[in-house]
């Protein structure tokens, strides 16, 4: 086993960064990270296997969003007031 320690900062928005050479090591863009008895574990996940899928939207194409955003600006500035 590896051993690699880093002294990394939290911004103000509560982000670190990996240095280059833990991301390395973990061989993953996708990590978990695990709070136990106050210690802070950062393990790597190498498969996520549909697990984002509640995050994905329907596909629709940009023609079809572009034209339901001048329907909509339209209706708006047109609206009786």
């Amino acid at each position: 086993m590896t051993t690699l320690e880093k002294l990394v900062k939290i911004s103000s928005r509560g982000q670190i960064t990996l240095p280059k050479a833990v991301r390395e090591l973990l061989r993953s863009d996708v990590v978990r990270i695990v709070v136990e008895d106050g210690q802070v574990r950062i393990e790597p996940v190498e498969d996520v296997a549909g697990s984002l899928r509640r995050y994905a939207r329907k596909y629709v194409p940009l023609k079809e969003i572009r034209e339901s955003a001048w329907r909509e600006a339209l209706r708006e500035k047109h609206a009786r007031r």
